[in-house]
Parts: structure tokens; C-alpha cells; sequence
């Protein structure tokens, strides 16, 4: 059974930084496009980044050049680096491989 399981999330002040995990088993991580959403209270889901099987990676607006997405094989875990945060980025973060179920999410919060 493939399980997907975030990690890394908190509460952190506006302009600093978090690194997100997800952890998978049952599948190998590097066979997919693995990608990474966030729900915000209210909202409807919203695409991050995706990181493709052959290591292209691209981002939402939204985060571009403040976020990164990476694969570590070895591990068979994806992060999302996630720098100079501000309150817009307060979501729960979910992390999502093509065809696999999603992970159940961590919170982050941007809060002075």
C-alpha cells in the first residue's frame, strides 16, 4: 500500500524559512511526478510544485524563486524549500505523486 507522509511543518515568522518532507513507501519516488499543494482555510486547493520523474521542476507564481522542490531517491522522500515566507503562504501543505493517493498534510503558519 502506497503511503505518502508530510513532515516539517509550524509556525514561523514572516521572511523566515521551513523545509517540508514527504516521506513515501510503497512506491518509488523517482518513478513519479511528485508534486506538493496547499490548501489555505477557505480556498480551494492550490499547485505548488512538481518535481518530474526526469528531474525537471517547475512552480506556481505564486512561489516562484522563493521555493524549491528536490527528490532524494536514496530516501525516496521529496522536500519543499520554502523561504522568505510570508502570511499568503499559511496552508496546509499536502504532497501528491501522479496516480497515488494524498498524503494527510502538514500545517504551516506564517505569524508574527
Amino acid at each position: 500500500q502506497v503511503q505518502l507522509v508530510e513532515s516539517g511543518g509550524g509556525l514561523v515568522q514572516p521572511g523566515g524559512s521551513l523545509r517540508l518532507s514527504c516521506a513515501a513507501s510503497g512506491a518509488f519516488v523517482g518513478n513519479y511526478d511528485m508534486a506538493w499543494y496547499r490548501q489555505a482555510p477557505g480556498k480551494q486547493r492550490e499547485w505548488v510544485a512538481t518535481v518530474f520523474s526526469g528531474g525537471t521542476t517547475t512552480y506556481g507564481d505564486s512561489v516562484k524563486g522563493r521555493f524549491t522542490i528536490s527528490r532524494d531517491n536514496a530516501k525516496n522522500t521529496v522536500y519543499l524549500q520554502m523561504n522568505s515566507l510570508n502570511a499568503e503562504d499559511t496552508a496546509v501543505y499536502y504532497c501528491k505523486g501522479s496516480g497515488l493517493t494524498w498524503g494527510q498534510g502538514t500545517q504551516v503558519t506564517v505569524s508574527s
